[in-house]
C-alpha cells in the first residue's frame, strides 16, 4: 500500500472515531495521536483528504446529530447534549454560520426565516435565486417561473418567501450580476457567500466540487475517492442531487465513470450546456452563448 493510501485510510479511521465520539471534548493532539502523526502533518493531511479541517469536520458531525435530534422532535436541550454541545448557548452563538437559522427555526422547517428571491430569463431557462441576509440559499432553473419557485418553497417549506423588491439590495445585485456574467461566458465561476444546510458528508462533497476547475469533469467514483470515501460513489451522486445551489456548487462537473452525463437536478440539457460553455471558455477570451438544447 502506498503512503498516500495509508494516510487516507488513517484519516478515514479518525473520521469514524469522530463520528462515534463527537459528544466528547476531542482535541487536535488526541486525533493526531490516533493517526500516529504530528499535529501539523495530521491537520494538513486531514484537510487534503477530507476537504475541511478537523475542527470543521467535528462541527459538521455535531451539527448533523443536532439536526437529526431536532428533526425527531427532541427537546433542544436534549438534542444539544446528544450532539456533543456543552450548552444550548453554544448553538445559538453559531446559528448563523452553522444552521443559517436557530435550532428552533430549523426544526420547524425554517419558520421565522425570510428568503428573498428573484427570477430571470437565461439561456438555460428561467433562473431563480433565493437569498437570506447572510448569503445565497438557492439557485435553480425551470421552463417557467413557477418551477424553480416551487422547488425553493419545498426546500424551505416554512420560511417566509417573498419576491425581492426593486431596486435590489446592492449585495443581491452583485450576486445576480456575477451569475449572469458566468452564464454569458464573460466571467469566472461565481464565488458567492452561501447560506445552505448540509450534512457532514454533503459538505465534504460540495466543498470538493468547488475545487474542480471549470470545463473539467470527474466521475462520482473519483469524487468519492478524492474525499476519502472510495465506496461511496452512490452517496456522492445523492449529495449532488440534493444540491440546492446550482452553479455555485458545480455538481454539473460530475459524470458517470462511463462518460455518460448521469443525472442532474435541473435537467441533462442544462448540464451538457454548462460543461460545453466552460470548455469553450478555456479556449477563448469569451465563450459563446449557452444553448438550451
Amino acid at each position: 500500500m502506498s503512503k498516500t493510501n495509508l494516510n487516507a485510510d488513517l484519516i478515514r479511521d479518525v473520521c469514524r472515531y469522530v463520528e462515534d465520539h463527537s459528544e466528547e471534548a476531542l482535541t487536535l493532539a488526541e486525533l493526531a495521536a490516533r493517526a500516529s502523526m504530528s499535529r501539523f502533518h495530521f491537520a494538513r493531511t486531514f484537510k487534503r483528504v477530507v476537504g475541511v479541517t478537523p475542527k470543521q469536520y467535528l462541527a459538521t458531525v455535531r451539527l448533523r446529530k443536532l439536526k437529526d435530534g431536532l428533526g425527531r422532535a427532541k427537546p433542544i436541550d436534549a438534542a444539544a447534549h446528544d450532539a456533543g454541545y456543552g450548552s444550548t448557548s453554544r448553538i445559538y452563538e453559531n446559528a448563523a454560520s452553522n444552521l443559517g437559522m436557530t435550532p428552533r427555526q430549523y426544526r420547524r422547517g425554517g419558520v421565522g426565516v425570510t428568503i428573498s428571491y428573484a427570477s430571470f430569463p437565461t439561456p438555460l431557462g428561467i433562473m431563480t435565486i433565493g437569498a437570506t441576509d447572510r448569503g445565497v440559499c438557492f439557485v435553480g432553473f425551470g421552463e417557467t417561473r413557477d418551477e424553480p419557485l416551487a422547488q425553493l418553497r419545498r426546500e424551505y417549506r416554512e420560511a417566509r418567501i417573498e419576491a425581492m423588491r426593486e431596486p435590489y439590495h446592492p449585495h443581491f445585485r452583485v450576486w445576480i450580476d456575477a451569475i449572469a456574467r458566468y452564464l454569458d461566458g464573460a466571467g469566472p465561476s461565481p464565488d458567492l457567500p452561501l447560506d445552505i444546510r448540509a450534512t457532514a458528508f454533503q459538505m465534504r462533497v460540495w466543498k470538493y466540487l468547488q475545487t474542480i476547475p471549470p470545463g473539467d469533469v470527474e466521475s462520482y467514483a473519483e469524487v468519492a475517492a478524492a474525499i476519502g470515501a472510495q465506496n461511496a460513489a452512490r452517496a456522492v451522486a445523492q449529495a449532488c442531487a440534493r444540491n440546492p445551489a446550482a452553479l455555485l456548487i458545480p455538481c454539473h462537473r460530475v459524470i458517470r465513470g462511463s462518460g455518460e452525463l448521469g443525472g442532474y437536478r435541473w435537467g441533462l440539457a442544462r448540464k451538457r450546456g454548462l460543461i460545453e460553455m466552460e470548455r469553450a471558455a478555456k479556449s477563448s477570451d469569451r465563450a459563446p452563448a449557452l444553448q438550451h438544447k
